[in-house]
């Protein structure tokens, strides 16, 4: 008796064409849920982006920044403005302080108002696992920022070392996230701290040119979640093979004249290149040069139209810039 190959594949016990059919549409509907989880992610992931509205607005100072994403708008790269005026109702705060007693919070409240804070992170990576983290920070740096507000009545350094502390805990050495957090104030101060990021760059209006800033002023410290602070109380019970970091010290650094630009800014800028060819510093010190006198917006907006000129990025690119007007 002569067998056909669909007979022989179901003597060999192979799935017939049923089954196939039934297989495809399973992995079919297993596609299709997935896609609507990464829709749902970037939705969420875009929500976390900053908005043009909540850029702050400080008399005498002008700030603009944005990503420019490696692959749609989920990624690494994260920027979180502080606005305190637009964002928290200090007027109430206060008052409440006041009402209990507390001069110096409700001092220092009344300080915010003359301030407006940045945070510029960078996850090893531009995936959506790289993302989670960027989200995991955005949403402890604010719910800490509330702590701070009720507890001090401006941000401390005492939030900056529970996120260090929470994310050694919570992730892996192999995927970090540097970070920069400051705070301009109208006078032209900024205050800030750094966990492995690159120091700001300081272009001066009357030099025409970026300043060199004294090592001293621009100290540094681990990624987020490399290691344990060695204020934890807690490190008794994770010990740290590869040591413990000291306690964060804040920098500070003075936009002394009109026209002064500071710029914050990732890997994606600093590292950007067309073959051997760098494009930071002295490409990117140029193009600011060129245009030193337009709001901090079209500043970005020449960097960017530049930067992509130049050659298509490797990797997100992010910069802040702060101008004293």
């Amino acid at each position: 008796m002569r067998r056909d190959p669909l007979h022989r594949r179901c003597a060999a016990g192979s799935p017939t064409i049923m089954e196939d059919a039934k297989l495809s549409e399973a992995q079919s509907r297993q596609l299709a849920e997935l896609k609507e989880e990464l829709e749902n992610f970037a939705e969420i992931a875009l929500r976390l982006k900053p908005q043009p509205g909540e850029i702050p607005r400080l008399p005498g100072i002008d700030m603009f920044g944005a990503t420019i994403p490696l692959v749609g708008p989920i990624g690494g790269d994260h920027i979180i403005y502080l606005d305190f005026q637009q964002r928290h109702d200090l007027d109430v705060r206060i008052e409440k302080a006041k009402k209990r007693g507390l001069e110096q919070i409700a001092a220092n409240l009344e300080e915010l108002k003359r301030t407006a804070g940045v945070l510029l992170a960078d996850v090893s990576g531009h995936r959506i696992t790289d993302a989670v983290l960027a989200a995991m920070l955005h949403q402890s740096f604010l719910v800490g920022a509330l702590y701070e507000l009720e507890m001090s009545g401006m941000m401390t350094t005492r939030l900056f070392e529970n996120i260090n502390n929470r994310f050694y805990r919570s992730s892996s050495v192999r995927k970090f996230v540097t970070m920069i957090y400051g705070e301009i104030n109208i006078d032209g101060r900024f205050r800030f701290i750094s966990a492995g990021h690159h120091p700001p760059l300081v272009f001066s209006n009357e030099f025409d040119r970026f300043m060199d800033i004294h090592p001293d002023l621009l100290v540094s410290y681990p990624p987020i979640g490399t290691m344990p602070s060695k204020t934890d109380p807690d490190l008794s019970r994770r010990p740290s093979i590869l040591g413990y970091k000291d306690k964060y010290t804040v920098n500070e650094l003075r936009l002394m004249s009109p026209g002064d630009i500071l710029l914050l800014y990732t890997d994606g800028l600093k590292e950007h290149e067309r073959g051997h060819e760098s494009y930071f510093p002295v490409r990117l010190e140029a193009v600011i040069r060129e245009c030193k006198g337009e709001p901090a917006r079209r500043i970005f907006e020449a960097i960017r139209n530049d930067l992509l000129g130049f050659a298509p990025p490797a990797d997100d690119v992010s910069c802040v810039l702060i101008k004293k007007s």
